[in-house]
């Protein structure tokens, strides 16, 4: 099954060009956005459903709106859940016979690697005791710990990553209380080929002020207040990060609205770059990438035209 992949950083067009290039193709999206997966979690995610539906016909996506914002929705369950959409599309018209490539758009790297490297997963869920344990831990420290604990989970751990040496001995603390369930490989053989946007730096800056303010005119810090009057505690609006967590400091009396944006604004800006140096460091992860200028179907349709050309 072909898979054309779509990334950027976070004010990038990534939607705007996933959804003209399906349209085009008469594909369909599958989301691979963290965050977009919670339903009310609209205008601070970005989601631009109307899109979607700006197009004739609409353009069928997956993996939005999936579940409700009080619920934590793990890397585990996303791999789940896009595995069982993939392996439904593979089976069907246009995509079963390798004319036409399903589309995945998004800017969670972990969650697009974790598909396309095939992660074989723990359904753990975090330790809040044992991180805090391990706070002050450098990570050489934390890699020797892994080590010991579990030497099959470190063989397959990024020991270069701090996070993911604190997730490796979760999962070891796990699986001496008893056995863990992994993730099933996704059985499907996948032809990828992923584009990732680029865009100049400070006309990135510019788009990030634009949007950031576009979408607060649109309302949403009353979609913040929304979800606290559904029950969403403000210690789950944190861990729903950046507008969620700003907009709800705001809305307790701990910042000021000026101060809100202001800081919004930079933490959406260190986010992109981070983004951007996540999806750079993909073809040293075994990931060939190829670059897209922010808003060029035809360059994208001609990159699929010369990897699918059509039958007959």
């Amino acid at each position: 099954m072909k898979l054309l992949v779509i990334v950027g950083p976070t004010a990038s067009g990534k939607t705007r060009l996933g959804v003209e290039v399906a349209s085009r193709l008469c594909s369909e999206i599958i989301s691979a956005d963290s965050r977009q997966v919670y339903r009310g979690l609209d205008i601070g995610t970005g989601k631009d459903l109307g899109e979607y539906s700006a197009v004739e016909p609409p353009v069928p996506h997956h993996l939005i709106d999936i579940v409700d914002p009080g619920e934590v929705y793990t890397l585990f369950r996303y791999q789940q859940d896009c595995h069982q959409v993939l392996r439904g599309l593979s089976r069907r018209p246009p995509f079963n016979d390798g004319t036409t490539p399903a589309l995945m758009v998004g800017g969670s790297g972990l969650y697009i690697e974790s598909i396309l490297r095939d992660f074989r997963l723990a359904d753990v869920d975090e330790d809040s005791q044992l991180r805090y344990d391990l706070r002050n831990l450098d990570r050489k420290a934390l890699e020797e710990r892994l080590l010991e604990a579990s030497p099959e989970i470190h063989a397959r751990s990024d020991c270069s990553s701090r996070r993911r040496l604190i997730r490796g001995l979760e999962i070891a603390a796990a699986e001496n209380k008893g056995p863990v369930r992994y993730t099933d490989s996704l059985n499907l053989e996948l032809d990828v080929r992923i584009l990732s946007i680029t865009i100049d730096r400070q006309q990135m800056r510019e788009d990030i002020a634009k949007r950031l303010n576009r979408r607060l005119q649109d309302g949403m810090v009353g979609e913040v207040r929304d979800l606290l009057d559904q029950g969403v505690t403000r210690e789950r609006l944190k861990s729903l990060g950046l507008e969620y967590r700003e907009i709800g400091a705001y809305l307790a009396g701990r910042k000021t609205y000026r101060a809100m944006v202001s800081d919004l604004e930079t933490a959406i800006r260190q986010f992109a770059k981070r983004q951007d140096t996540w999806f750079r460091g993909m073809p040293r992860r075994g990931l060939p990438v190829e670059t897209i200028e922010s808003g060029n179907v035809e360059a994208a349709l001609q990159a699929v035209e010369e990897w699918c050309p059509p039958i007959g």
